[in-house]
């Protein structure tokens, strides 16, 4: 594998009003994802894997300080880019590894077959292996969200917008467009975004600035986590 370049990434439940204002304000100053469409947002899909006692659930509800999970994750809708994922974290420091898969691969993944990962020539489909036979890995919710992105070159600065956020449910059918899906963003008094800040070693002076929201607290908020209300 290689080695594991841990990064800051500090996120904050906000309503949509806060929201928009944010958006507003970062959009005068910062530019958007190269990746992303005009409008600065794409369309994130993931699957998450966890095993039948909840592994991953519950270190996260837990509040471990080390905890990992893996995700298959692609964008817009578009199979023809698909990565599988694994995110740790330590504290609030996260490092994430990806390699890509086919489409092939990801159903082959999704059906639970992963005996064709054990000589895979990619380290972390090798790792995915190695854990799903020892922990029993299986696909267990799909999520879906908006995200739009501002980006600073100064500490490698990510700060992300995700709304929208909804889930399949126990459905696992994670390449499927039409994939019914249900809202799990909601609070008593709307829904939700998740504002998400994600930097190297400091957080540039003027961003911080941009990000002063009144009653805004960090929160230890999971989509995955989320996703999961309706079990």
């Amino acid at each position: 594998m290689s080695t594991p370049r841990y990064r800051h990434e500090i996120k904050y439940v906000i309503d949509r009003m806060q929201m928009t204002a944010l958006d507003r304000r970062l959009s005068a100053v910062l530019p958007y994802d190269s990746h992303a469409r005009p409008d600065g947002t794409y369309l994130i899909r993931s699957l998450y894997f966890d095993n039948a006692q909840d592994k991953a659930l519950k270190e996260k509800t837990q509040g471990l300080p080390r905890r990992e999970k893996f995700r298959l994750r692609y964008y817009n809708l578009d199979p023809s880019f698909i990565r599988l994922e694994k995110k740790s974290k330590i504290n609030r420091l996260t490092d994430k590894q990806s390699c890509p898969v086919t489409a092939e691969q990801c159903g082959r993944l999704v059906t639970g077959d992963v005996g064709w990962m054990a000589g895979a020539e990619e380290a972390l489909l090798r790792e995915f292996y190695a854990k799903s036979k020892l922990y029993g890995y299986v696909p267990k919710a799909v999520v879906d969200y908006t995200r739009k992105t501002f980006v600073c070159p100064i500490s490698d600065t990510r700060i992300t917008l995700d709304y929208n956020i909804r889930t399949g449910i126990r459905a696992v059918d994670f390449l499927n467009p039409e994939l019914p899906t249900l809202p799990c963003d909601a609070a008593d008094d709307g829904p939700i975004c998740i504002l998400e800040v994600k930097y190297n070693a400091f957080l540039p002076g003027h961003i911080a600035a941009l990000l002063q929201t009144p009653d805004c607290r960090s929160s230890p908020f999971s989509k995955y986590e989320i996703s999961r209300r309706y079990d």
